[in-house]
Parts: C-alpha cells; sequence; structure tokens
C-alpha cells in the first residue's frame, strides 16, 4: 500500500512539474517575462531658479540668477518584467537608475544690494545631477518575436548639488515625471540592442542654500532628455 502511494505521489509531481515547463515554454508573447539592461548616451537638462532672495544683513533682497544647461554623457542599468497581454501586446513594470554624476554647468546669482551699500553683488555657482532613477510602466507592441517597440510612463527623481564662490557644497532632492518611446530588438536567443527616447519635467521645490552672506532661498525645478542606446538581457 505504501508502494501505491509514493508512486502516486511521484506520478502527482512530474505531473506538476512537466504543466509547468509546458506553460513556461508556451508564453502569451515571446517578450514576456524578466529582463535586465545597461545603456549609454547623451542628455540634456534645463534648470529654472525663480523667487530668489537672500536674508542678508540689509535684509531680504530680490536676487536675480543665471544658469547655464547640463550637456553630458550618462547612462542607466535598469531591471523589468513584461507580461503579456496577448502575443502583439505587452505591459511592462521597469527601473532603472544612473551611475555616478553629470557634468557640471555653471551659473551666477545676482542680489539686488542698494547703491549706497555697493550696488549689485554677483556670485558665481556650479551645479550638477546625480543619483538618477525612474520607475515607468511600459506598454508595448511587439512587431514579431524578434522586435519590440514600446512607451514608458512614470516617475523620476535626482539630487542636484550646488556649491559656488560663498557657498559650500549642498544637496537638493527633486522628483517629477518621465515619459520614453523605445524599441528592442534581439541579436541572439537572450540579447538585444535598445534605443531610447526619454523627456523629464521635474516639479518646482523650495530650496535654501547657505551662503556667506546669509541664506539664500528660492524656488528650483526643470526639465531635461536624453538619448541612449545599450544592450539587454531576456531571461
Amino acid at each position: 500500500m505504501k508502494t501505491v502511494k509514493i508512486s502516486a505521489l511521484v506520478l502527482a509531481m512530474t505531473g506538476v512539474l512537466a504543466a509547468n515547463a509546458n506553460a513556461q515554454s508556451t508564453k502569451t508573447n515571446a517578450w514576456e517575462g524578466f529582463y535586465a539592461e545597461a545603456a549609454v548616451g547623451y542628455a540634456a537638462f534645463s534648470p529654472t531658479i525663480t523667487s530668489a532672495t537672500l536674508k542678508s544683513a540689509l535684509g531680504t533682497l530680490p536676487v536675480t540668477t543665471q544658469q547655464n544647461d547640463v550637456n553630458t554623457a550618462t547612462n542607466k542599468i535598469g531591471i523589468g518584467y513584461n507580461y503579456g497581454i496577448n502575443d502583439k501586446y505587452t505591459l511592462g513594470i521597469a527601473a532603472s537608475y544612473a551611475l555616478g554624476a553629470s557634468s557640471a554647468a555653471s551659473g551666477t546669482f545676482t542680489a539686488a544690494v542698494p547703491a549706497q551699500y555697493g550696488g549689485p553683488s554677483t556670485k558665481w555657482f556650479n551645479y550638477q545631477l546625480k543619483n538618477i532613477w525612474s520607475v515607468t510602466l511600459n506598454p508595448g507592441y511587439a512587431i514579431d518575436k524578434d522586435s519590440l517597440v514600446y512607451g514608458k510612463v512614470g516617475v523620476t527623481g535626482t539630487t542636484m548639488g550646488i556649491n559656488g564662490q560663498t557657498a559650500n557644497y549642498q544637496t537638493s532632492n527633486l522628483t517629477g515625471y518621465v515619459l520614453g518611446l523605445g524599441y528592442k530588438q534581439m541579436v541572439t536567443q537572450s540579447i538585444y540592442v535598445l534605443g531610447e527616447v526619454n523627456y523629464a519635467g521635474l516639479s518646482t521645490k523650495t530650496a535654501t542654500i547657505a551662503t556667506s552672506s546669509g541664506p539664500l532661498t528660492g524656488n528650483i525645478g526643470g526639465s531635461g532628455y536624453d538619448v541612449l542606446v545599450g544592450l539587454g538581457y531576456r531571461f
């Protein structure tokens, strides 16, 4: 009796394993499943700084700013999962992170110091972006089992680091939205090449920077885009 029970259990387990293997080999869509990828490219970012003021010994002074755009090499590493809606359409979820920091760009702060105290005072500053991340939903269309076009919509964030003539290095975290378009093409059974273009808009945030003349407060934000090419692995 024990032998019969053991045999039945073995047969049941074999059936479950066989069914699972069959399910994995008959995906709804060739692009369904997990993937990992890495890419490099070019990025540009345009900052905005508005309503800036400086609290100084002379009182609260209005400040005008001028800032140059960041133009930099960039990168990303990412992971994701595509769910096969049917044999043509997918819906994916993905997360990415950029290693390192962008190139630095410069700008100036000009405080409206009254003429009797020397007139307008201009100081330079530098800024850069780092810790750039995103989490997105990626609807896709499989042209065939080897080609996929997809969109991206989600949230993104970055850390802006600022230092200057009268200020030590300080950071502020910004968040916003990201939109993108991409294309993937298989080159082997598991490896694919990819191309992407992404646009991000960062929400305005009030930030204060400590300077030797007093705290400088302003609303900072911005927008930017990147163009990427890379390699991925489809599991």
